[in-house]
This record gives C-alpha cells, sequence and structure tokens, in this order.
C-alpha cells in the first residue's frame, strides 16, 4: 500500500499539469514562439538564397591574348548559403558583409594552354610580382630583403646559375626570407641566339645547383635581357617550367633617381603586373616608398606564383 501513493502522487501532478489552463497556455506560447522562431530562420535562409546569384561571378578560363601571349584564368565566386546563414543566424537579419563565398575553378587553366610566354597575370586579381633578376649586386640584397621583410612582401627573385653556384648563402638568405626562386640561365646568354642543346644546358644546370643549394625545385624561367625564342620556351616547358616575362620594367640598371622610378612604376601599376627590378641602389632607395604606393592602391604585392594561381585574393566583393 505505501509503495502505491508515490505513484499515485505522480498521476495526481500529471493529471493537474496537463489539465491546468495555465500550464496549457505556457506550452501553447512555447510553440508559437518555437513557429516564430522557424519561420524567421526560414526567412534568413530564403533571403540569403534569393540574393545569392546578385553575388555571383563566373570563373575566367586561361586564354592566350594576341597581344599579352598566355594569361591564367580566374577562379569564379558563388555565395555558400548554409555557411551564410551559420554567420548571420545570431543576429537574424541578412548582412551583405557576412557572407560566405566558395570559389569555383575555371575548366581551361594555364597548363591547358600550348607553351606560350606570360608577360601578367589576370587583369581581374588585384594582385602584382616583384620579378628581382640577381647575376650581380651582391650588396644590394641585404637591404632589399630587410624592406620586403618589413612590410611583409613576397617576392620572386630569378637566379643565375653561375651567381648561385659563387654565392650559395645569398641565395639561402633569399629562400629563408620566405621567397620565392627561379631560374635565369646559368651564363647569361641571349637564349634566342645559342642552340636548342645550350639552351637546354642553362635551364637545367641552373635547376640543379638552385635545388642543391636552396632545396627548391623551379617552375618559372626568365630569359636574360627578355630574349627568347619558341625553342626557349618550348625547352623549358619541358623541364615543367613557364617562361616569364614582364609588364612594366624600373630600368634600374640604368641608376635613375629613386623619384623617377617610383613613378615609372606606380604610373603603370596595374592588376596583374609583373614588375621587372634588379638588386641596384636606385631599387633599393625606391623600394619601400614603392611598395607603399602599389598598397595605396589597393593591391596586394606577392610571388609570381601566387599571382599567376587562380585563387581571387578578394572574396567579399561584388
Amino acid at each position: 500500500m505505501r509503495k502505491m501513493i508515490p505513484l499515485i502522487c505522480i498521476l495526481l501532478i500529471s493529471w493537474v499539469i496537463v489539465n491546468n489552463p495555465l500550464s496549457n497556455t505556457y506550452v501553447d506560447r512555447l510553440k508559437e514562439k518555437n513557429v516564430a522562431v522557424g519561420a524567421n530562420k526560414n526567412a534568413l535562409y530564403e533571403e540569403i538564397n534569393e540574393k545569392a546569384n546578385d553575388y555571383r561571378i563566373e570563373p575566367e578560363d586561361a586564354k592566350i591574348d594576341p597581344v599579352w601571349k598566355a594569361i591564367p584564368g580566374i577562379n569564379g565566386l558563388e555565395v555558400d548559403v548554409d555557411a551564410s546563414y551559420k554567420s548571420m543566424k545570431a543576429s537574424g537579419k541578412f548582412n551583405e558583409k557576412k557572407l560566405v563565398f566558395k570559389q569555383l575553378k575555371p575548366s581551361i587553366h594555364l597548363k591547358d594552354l600550348p607553351p606560350t610566354p606570360i608577360y601578367k597575370g589576370n587583369p581581374n586579381k588585384q594582385t602584382v610580382s616583384f620579378i628581382i633578376n640577381v647575376a650581380w649586386g651582391n650588396e644590394y640584397l641585404p637591404d632589399i630583403l630587410a624592406v620586403l621583410k618589413k612590410h611583409h612582401v613576397k617576392a620572386s627573385f630569378f637566379l643565375e646559375g653561375r651567381w648561385t653556384q659563387k654565392n650559395p648563402e645569398l641565395a639561402k638568405m633569399i629562400v629563408e626570407a620566405g621567397n620565392e626562386v627561379g631560374n635565369h640561365s646559368y651564363t647569361h646568354p641571349d637564349m634566342s641566339k645559342i642552340s636548342p642543346q645550350q639552351a637546354r644546358n642553362e635551364m637545367i644546370k641552373t635547376n640543379d645547383v638552385i635545388k642543391a643549394t636552396t632545396g627548391k625545385k623551379i617552375t618559372w624561367f626568365a630569359p636574360p635581357s627578355g630574349s627568347y625564342n619558341n625553342d626557349t620556351v618550348q625547352i623549358a616547358n619541358e623541364n615543367k617550367m613557364g617562361t616569364l616575362m614582364w609588364s612594366i620594367d624600373t630600368v634600374d640598371w640604368r641608376k635613375p633617381a629613386p623619384d623617377v622610378l617610383i613613378q615609372r612604376v606606380v604610373g603603370k601599376v596595374h592588376n596583374g603586373a609583373m614588375i621587372l627590378m634588379h638588386p641596384t641602389a636606385s631599387t633599393t632607395s625606391a623600394l619601400q616608398e614603392l611598395i607603399e604606393q602599389i598598397q595605396a592602391k589597393g593591391l596586394e604585392i606577392n610571388t609570381v606564383s601566387e599571382m599567376l594561381s587562380e585563387e581571387r585574393n578578394v572574396v567579399n566583393s561584388k
């Protein structure tokens, strides 16, 4: 009998709760609140979904331009609706700044094109690159590296093989600072005037020396003085390298005043610019101001590989 009392109490309490009009009102309100929350959730999700097309950017395929030769493609953008909803659900309101994007790959990539020189990156990518050819100018390299480090900028240094063999510590210093290295031939010949076998030897020997010195595998070739022919480009491709030129020349070897060099570059700088320079007194003196003025234009300065990649560096913009 005593065991039955707790059971009777539980049943009695349950009956009171179920039949209590105040309790029913509370349950009804709770249900209404959950319905409202669900409705708000659905409304926000649907709003994001409906507006997604307004922010979509189609990917661009790599192509060969009649003037600028090979132009890399660039990823498109698409709103990630689920991720965007998660970023906005706390406020329950649509917020353009909280949109989350995913990138869409193009169908044709640089590697799909026939071997062709590259003079600049995609015009819709807000990135430029410093191409620094190194065959001399040792005395300026530490200061150049210090300025790049100070501004968190990475550059692409194209090393002559003969120079690398004579200056292994400087070559290692360039790489240890996080910069990219490329092939600038072994003896700095006019690539358009040597035999295919000589061109092949120049490239292979330089790649071997740079790999042995820095541990880096080379993917880009910059012909000395920008001189090349079809064999040059083909042989570079056979050795898994793209051939790089430039779209802006500092002409720093002529020893221009720093302000002249800066204006020469800043007056022409553009999305995808490849800016040619060397370790000279002019470049060393101008570099800090040059970096600041380029960045003030909203341009990122990065390595050639990063600049020519299809990745968009600005993802939250129409």
